[in-house]
C-alpha cells in the first residue's frame, strides 16, 4: 500500500501548527511620532529675596534660646540633676605678664591645656593674640561651655600650636605638612569654571567667572613666586572642560613642601587652620606669609594693601559668591558659613601675626 503524501503547499502549516489559526494583534500599528529639538532658551531670572525686618532673624533666634534653655530648666529640675559645671567659677579674667610670657588667668589661676595640664603661656610679642583669649572666657557663662572646642576656637588653636612646638620632632608636623600638601593639587584657587557661554552670568564689568578666577589667581601666585616660592610657577590643576584635576609639574611640590617644613609652629599651625577654612593652600600661604612675624614672614612687602580676612575670604569663596549672586542665598546656610570663614581666618591672623618683639 503505497504511503499517505502531504501537499507541498501545506507542509509549512503542518509544521507551524493547526490550519485553521491565525495571526491575532491586539493593538493596531502606528507610526512613531518625531518630536523637534526645542532649545531650552536663556536660565530664568533669579529669585528676588523677601523683604524683611532687620531684626527679624535675630529675634526669632532669640526666641528658640529661651525655648531651649526653658526646656532643659525643665529636664534638670525633673531628672534631680545637679553640676557645677552650670556655673563659672570664674569671675575676672585678666593678661598678665609672668616670666617672661603672657598668661590668661581666670581670677587668680592660669589658664592650662586640657590635656597636658601646662600653664598656656605665649609670647610677650602676641599681646593681641592673648586679649582675643582672654575675651574668649570672659564671655563664657558656665564652665560647662569651656569643654566645647566650638566655643573658645582660639584656645584650641592655640594649644595645637603649643602641641606642635613640643612634638616637633616627632611625626606631628610631618602629618601636617602631608595633610596640607593634598590640597594643591585641588585648590580652590588655582580650580577655574570653563569658558563663558552666551548665556553665562557676567558682572558690571563684564567679566564672566572665569575671567574673576583667573585675576584672583594671578595676583596671589605673582606675590608668592615673587616673596615666597622664588620662581616657583603654580599652573591651574582644573582648566577648561576637564573633570580631573591635573598634578603640578615636577618641583613645584617639593619646593612647596620645603617651605611648609620650615614654618615654625605657630606658622604652621595657622597654616593648617587657613587651608581646611578655605581649601586653599595658596591662599593659606599667602595669609601666614604677609601676617606672621616669624622667620617666613613678609610683613614689609605689600603693606599699603595687605591680603586681610576679607580679601582671602573673597579669594576663596569665588565661585559660591558668584552662584549666590546669582541664584540668591539660603538663609542660616551661606551667610553662616561666610561668616564662620572669616572668624577662622581672623584666628590665623590673631596666631601668627605680633609685634615682632618678643622678649
Amino acid at each position: 500500500m503505497k504511503a499517505p503524501t502531504l501537499g507541498l503547499r501545506l507542509l509549512p502549516r503542518a509544521v507551524n501548527g493547526s490550519t485553521n489559526a491565525r495571526p491575532m494583534h491586539s493593538s493596531a500599528a502606528q507610526a512613531a511620532k518625531v518630536v523637534p529639538i526645542v532649545g531650552t532658551g536663556p536660565p530664568p531670572e533669579p529669585p528676588l529675596p523677601v523683604a524683611r525686618p532687620s531684626n527679624d532673624r535675630i529675634e526669632r533666634r532669640k526666641r528658640q534660646a529661651e525655648l531651649l534653655r526653658a526646656t532643659r530648666v525643665i529636664r534638670n529640675a525633673d531628672s534631680g540633676k545637679v553640676t557645677t559645671l552650670r556655673k563659672r567659677f570664674w569671675k575676672d579674667v585678666s593678661v598678665n605678664e609672668v616670666n617672661g610670657a603672657l598668661e590668661v588667668h581666670l581670677d587668680a589661676k592660669p589658664l592650662r591645656h586640657p590635656q597636658t595640664r601646662q600653664v598656656v603661656r605665649l609670647p610677650t610679642s602676641k599681646p593681641n593674640l592673648a586679649t582675643a583669649m582672654a575675651l574668649e572666657w570672659d564671655v563664657l557663662t558656665s564652665a560647662r561651655q569651656s569643654t566645647k572646642q566650638h566655643l573658645i576656637p582660639l584656645t584650641s588653636l592655640v594649644c595645637r600650636a603649643l602641641d606642635l612646638a613640643r612634638d616637633d620632632a616627632s611625626g606631628a608636623r610631618r602629618d601636617v605638612t602631608a595633610s596640607v600638601l593634598r590640597y594643591l593639587d585641588t585648590d580652590s584657587l588655582l580650580c577655574w569654571a570653563p569658558p563663558a557661554g552666551p548665556y553665562d552670568l557676567r558682572n558690571d564689568a563684564g567679566e564672566c567667572l572665569r575671567d574673576v578666577q583667573q585675576r584672583a589667581a594671578a595676583e596671589t601666585l605673582s606675590f608668592l613666586s615673587t616673596h615666597v616660592w622664588a620662581g616657583v610657577v603654580v599652573r591651574p590643576v582644573l582648566d577648561g572642560h576637564a573633570i580631573v584635576p591635573r598634578r603640578q609639574p615636577e618641583g613645584v611640590r617639593e619646593a612647596v613642601q620645603a617651605w611648609v617644613e620650615g614654618l615654625d609652629a605657630w606658622e604652621i599651625a595657622g597654616l593648617e587652620r587657613a587651608v581646611l577654612a578655605g581649601k586653599s593652600l595658596v591662599a593659606a600661604a599667602r595669609v601666614v606669609a604677609e601676617w606672621s612675624e616669624g622667620p617666613s614672614g613678609r610683613r614689609h612687602v605689600g603693606a599699603e594693601g595687605k591680603f586681610g580676612i576679607q580679601e582671602a575670604a573673597k579669594a576663596v569663596s569665588l565661585e559660591v559668591d558668584w552662584q549666590t549672586t546669582q541664584w540668591g542665598e539660603v538663609e542660616d546656610t551661606h551667610d553662616v558659613q561666610k561668616e564662620d570663614l572669616r572668624r577662622q581666618l581672623g584666628s590665623v591672623v590673631l596666631l601668627v601675626s605680633g609685634t615682632g618683639q618678643a622678649a
